[in-house]
Parts: C-alpha cells; sequence; structure tokens
C-alpha cells in the first residue's frame, strides 16, 4: 500500500493584503517521528470560532520565504530513485483558489530554475538521470529514453486533453477493470473504429518538454470563484513518464489492433442476433419458442465467432508486446511516472467570512460545476480513508477524479508507491475560514497516511 505524506505551503501576503493581520499560528514538532502539528488561534472577525489543533499529521511545514526549489527538494526529489526504479509516484495541491496550487505545481517564472513549479523542477531532474544513460547505452533512437508528457483537466464527468486541442473525452471502465480515458471515436475505412487515449507526447530533451507544457498550460480553462475570477475551474492533471518510442509504439499497436477488431467483433454479434430473431417464434403467451421454418444457421455463428476470436488473439499479442518491452528493457526505469496533479480551488461555498472583496455572482453553471469540484474532493478523501483503513472496497467510482487516479494509487504492493499532498494556505485573516478548512482536511489525509505506513 502507498504512503502518503502531508505537507503544508504558506504563502506570503499578497500587496493587496499588505496592511491585513496575518492568522496567529503555531508549530508543534512531535517528539519522535518528525512530524508536527499546528495551532490556529481565530482572528477578531471570527468571534465565534474556537481556536484549532491538529494532531501531528504533517511531514513539513514550508514559511512564506521557502520559494519552489526548496519545496521541489523537500517533497519530489527524494521519490526521483523510485521512479527511476520503474515506479510511481503522486502529487497533489489542495487549496482554495489564490492560495498558490499552480504555482507550486506548475510555476509562473519559467525563466528562473528557482522557481519553477514542482512538474518543470522533476523534468529537469530526470533528464539529467536519461541522458546518462542514454549516453552510456549508446542506443538507438528507438531505444532511447524519453519524457511521455500527458495533460489533462477533469471538468465535471469529463476530461479535456490539453496537448490535443481541448479533445473532449471520455472516462470509462473498461473490461479488465482499469480506468481508460478515451477521445472521440474516429469511423475509419473498412468498418474500422478507433478510440484514441490521452495523447502522450514523447520530449527528448528538456527544452521540447518545456515547450509542450507551456502549450498545454495555455488551453487550461478559469472562470470565476469565490475569491477570484481567473481560478482554476478543473483538477488538473500532469503525468510525466519515461518511455522509449518502442514502448510508445507497441502501445499505439494495441489501438491499432483494437480498431480492426471492432467491425468483425460487430459482424459476430449482428450474425448471431439475426439468426436468432430468426429462430424463434413468440407464441401467443408472450414466450418465445423455436421457428419451425427456420434452421439456425450454426455454422455461420460459429465461422463469424472464430474471426472474432483471431481478432481478439491479435489484440492480445500486442498487449503482450507492450510488457514484453518493458520486461526486456535493460533499465528498470522504464515506465516509472510522475502524477502532478493541480486540484480545483476548494472554497467552492457561501461564506461571507471568506473573503472581503465583493466577487461577481456565480452563474448556475458555475455552481454546479462547484458542487462537482467539492464531491470530487470528498470523494479523494474517502478514498485515502479506504485505502488507510484497508477496506476490500475502495469507492474509486464515486467520482470522475477518483476513477482517474485509480492508477496511480494502485502502483503495486510494498512501498512501491508514495502519494504526497500539498497544502497551499492564505495566512490573511481574511480567509480563516477557507485556510482552515484547507487543514482540517489536510490533517485527515494525514492522519490516515500515518495508517497507511503504520505509523502510531
Amino acid at each position: 500500500m502507498q504512503s502518503i505524506k502531508v505537507f503544508i505551503r504558506w504563502r506570503p501576503l499578497s500587496p493587496s493584503e499588505a496592511s491585513t493581520p496575518e492568522i496567529t499560528r503555531t508549530q508543534h514538532a512531535h517528539p519522535t517521528n518528525n512530524t508536527s502539528a499546528l495551532s490556529l488561534t481565530p482572528p477578531p472577525s471570527h468571534k465565534l470560532s474556537r481556536p484549532w489543533k491538529s494532531e501531528s499529521a504533517f511531514t513539513r511545514i514550508f514559511t512564506a520565504n521557502d520559494n519552489n526549489k526548496a519545496v521541489f527538494e523537500a517533497v519530489v526529489a527524494p521519490t526521483l530513485p523510485r521512479v527511476l526504479n520503474g515506479q510511481s509516484c503522486n502529487f497533489f495541491a489542495y487549496g482554495h483558489s489564490g492560495s498558490g496550487k499552480s504555482h507550486t505545481i506548475i510555476g509562473y517564472d519559467f525563466e528562473h530554475a528557482d522557481e519553477f513549479g514542482l512538474c518543470l523542477s522533476a523534468a529537469r531532474a530526470l533528464y539529467e538521470h536519461l541522458d546518462q544513460l542514454n549516453a552510456a547505452a549508446g542506443t538507438n533512437d528507438n531505444e532511447k529514453f524519453l519524457l511521455g508528457l500527458r495533460m489533462y483537466e477533469l471538468r465535471k464527468n469529463m476530461a479535456f486533453d490539453l496537448l490535443n486541442d481541448r479533445c473532449k473525452c471520455h472516462i470509462r471502465e473498461g473490461q479488465d477493470g482499469k480506468t481508460h480515458i478515451r477521445g472521440e471515436t474516429e469511423t475509419l475505412a473498412d468498418g474500422k473504429v478507433r478510440v484514441r487515449p490521452i495523447v502522450t507526447k514523447a520530449c527528448a530533451t528538456f527544452d521540447e518538454f518545456h515547450a509542450q507544457l507551456l502549450e498545454g498550460i495555455g488551453r487550461r480553462a478559469t472562470g470565476t470563484s469565490t475569491v477570484h475570477d481567473q481560478s482554476s475551474r478543473t483538477h488538473a492533471v500532469f503525468e510525466v513518464e519515461i518511455v522509449t518510442r518502442e514502448l510508445l509504439d507497441a502501445r499505439d499497436a494495441v489501438v491499432e489492433r483494437q480498431s480492426e477488431l471492432v467491425p468483425v467483433g460487430k459482424r459476430a454479434t449482428d450474425i448471431y442476433l439475426e439468426e436468432n430473431s430468426k429462430g424463434f417464434i413468440q407464441m401467443p403467451d408472450g414466450k418465445f419458442a423455436p421457428n419451425p421454418e427456420y434452421q439456425i444457421n450454426q455454422a455461420a455463428i460459429d465461422e463469424a465467432e472464430a474471426k472474432k476470436a483471431e481478432f481478439e488473439s491479435y489484440v492480445q499479442k500486442a498487449e503482450e508486446h507492450v510488457q514484453e518491452v518493458k520486461r526486456t528493457c535493460p533499465h528498470a526505469c522504464l515506465g516509472g511516472k510522475l502524477a502532478f496533479v493541480d486540484l480545483a480551488g476548494s472554497e467552492y461555498y457561501h461564506d461571507k467570512g471568506t473573503v472581503s472583496t465583493a466577487r461577481a455572482k456565480q452563474t448556475p453553471q458555475e455552481q454546479q460545476e462547484g458542487r462537482q469540484i467539492n464531491t470530487d474532493l470528498l470523494s479523494l478523501k474517502e478514498v485515502i480513508r479506504a485505502m488507510a483503513q484497508k477496506q476490500t472496497r475502495i469507492p474509486f467510482r464515486s467520482s470522475p477524479l477518483t476513477m482517474v487516479l485509480r492508477e496511480h494509487f494502485l502502483t503495486g504492493e510494498g512501498d512501491d508507491g508514495f502519494s504526497a499532498m500539498i497544502l497551499t494556505a492564505s495566512p490573511s485573516s481574511e480567509q480563516y475560514t477557507a485556510t482552515i478548512d484547507t487543514l482540517k482536511y489536510g490533517n485527515l489525509i494525514g492522519v490516515a497516511g500515518d495508517k497507511v505506513k503504520g505509523r502510531k
């Protein structure tokens, strides 16, 4: 089971908040397990609120003086050996709008490395290792290690591919029990039907990766929240995977074999239905009985089913080839993955104490989006809680967000996986309600994470 760590990152007061008192807060270090608790005292404007103290649930609390580089080195850098060993690690940024989530995951200063977001900093560090592997192995271009980038955002129950012109994608659970994100159905020649997955952009260099990231970020949706009018209205997922062109070609072959199977499978179904519709008649009492005037052509059904089985075997062979590429790779890093999740703002409720300035009234559509965001965030908490309690049924199906993240949580047994949540918090006393809600959510996650790790 994955370990889960929770961090707090306080942002500095903005220029418009310069005269605003800060939330009074005190950090308490645990004497034995290197974690911290946090105490908050409500500001005078919240006379009915009581002081709050968390449990020792936080791995580290970053101050407003800690830049993105400091956060990367403490949170992400220690996990890179896992990724280079083929494992998966997940990082979530959670907090209300304007608290610094996107700044942490993405960063907005793309000229100075110290302010790169976690995603870009991780890519730069991984390229240093991959360049060494490629230089030492002297492999051909088809076998060189690259970074594959996937970027998509979740809005309501849909996904949008940010590296494919915001192509609308559907979130479905397949027969294999895994969640698949697929684009629109394409009808090809000879009755073939192809449904492509989220696009993976193969980037050979850091500069290529940087350019693709910027392109995708430019397609993110924003809207009005209860905090500001350029709030992220979606959950954005950035997946960074160590790949080779050989691996990507093998995955594309699976999609092609699946497209070839569709018309063959449809024909087998059509023949079966047609023969059975002719072979049975409905009796006066409503029941069906064999039609004495027609003999079902079982040979035609068997022939069609045999053809379907043949094409299913092609799909299976293509899928096995994907696993063979991974298995025969001389380095364990192939398939190692990082997932960075910039969660939508968590403050979608009507609380007059959250902010001091008037904001544009939300439309019914925006209010509906807000309710979905809260549902997603609650579902994420319940998934982590269920994992902590080692329940046999983890409620991944309770929201599109948790369906998508299922693959990242269920990466293996033991210490094969790692997850971290970064709580971004505003020190402004005017945002006390939103901030304490963020910290309470993170406290529950942190306590659950301690149970996953077996720490008392």
